[in-house]
């Protein structure tokens, strides 16, 4: 038993290494004195303050995230509408329309990014912030309604009957009592359309237009030449970010808990 217990603690370990391990040689390369990320050749900061002055690198970064942004919260919205509509009422179609949500998943991202280019030139649309916003939104919705029907199955029915027994109409319903039930499927959906949105390559490629670069693209573009350790310093400072943002969100959830279990 304690060598089962053993061997599951050292399979768990190595797992967690092949997982961070890359994250951390990045963090590590960003304090590289050399400009190759081949070999640590010494600390220095020089590439975080090479970063400010990289204005290419930011642009594509503001890019990213106007996109990302813009394309979450639209998409949680018309995900969250859709799911609770789709469970709420029955109509034709609906059936088909619960198995189509599934396509944009499965199918590889490539063909997704060939039929929105095409759908944009068969509409003469020019390419451009506004068609890549379009299209983050046309993936991160069905992810976004997977989420919110997970959360609606485990909500009690009762709650939207006694709301209605109490008086409540059902826009109050809707708002202050189905909302906040269905706040972490939503958060889960909204995190996971931003973070999609966030590092997406290949649909942007074919729907971005050349003054709407994004910092994956940008970064896949210097693959070729060599990407730099101020991208790395980028990286790091985006993680750092989005651990606080965890950290945080995590942290408001364990009081919320605590205050619910007293």
């Amino acid at each position: 038993m304690k060598n089962n217990k053993v061997l599951d603690n050292i399979w768990l370990t190595l797992v967690f290494i092949f997982l961070f391990l890359p994250i951390a040689i990045l963090i590590i390369f960003s304090f590289n004195k050399s400009r190759l990320n081949i070999m640590f050749t010494g600390f220095t900061l020089d590439w975080y303050k090479e970063l400010f002055n990289n204005s290419v690198l930011l642009e594509a970064l503001i890019n990213t995230l106007i996109v990302a942004v813009i394309s979450t919260v639209i998409s949680t919205v018309i995900g969250t509408i859709s799911a609770y509509g789709l469970k709420k009422y029955d109509f034709k179609g609906k059936k088909l329309i619960n198995e189509l949500l599934y396509i944009p998943i499965v199918i590889p991202e490539i063909v997704l990014g060939i039929s929105l280019l095409c759908i944009y030139s068969f509409m003469k649309l020019e390419l451009g912030m506004f068609s890549l916003i379009l299209s983050h939104i046309a993936f991160s919705i069905p992810f976004v309604i997977i989420n919110v029907n997970s959360a609606i199955e485990s909500m009690s029915a009762n709650l939207e009957e006694a709301a209605a027994d109490l008086g409540a109409s059902k826009f109050k319903t809707f708002f202050h009592v189905v909302l906040p039930s269905l706040m972490p499927g939503i958060v889960s959906g909204a995190g996971l359309a931003f973070t999609l949105s966030l590092d997406d390559v290949v649909i942007s490629y074919f729907t971005a237009g050349p003054d709407s670069n994004t910092l994956p693209l940008q970064i896949f573009s210097m693959i070729k030449s060599g990407v730099t350790p101020d991208v790395n310093a980028l990286i790091t400072v985006l993680l750092l970010m989005i651990f606080t943002g965890i950290f945080i969100y995590m942290s408001i959830s364990l009081r919320r808990i605590k205050r619910e279990g007293v």
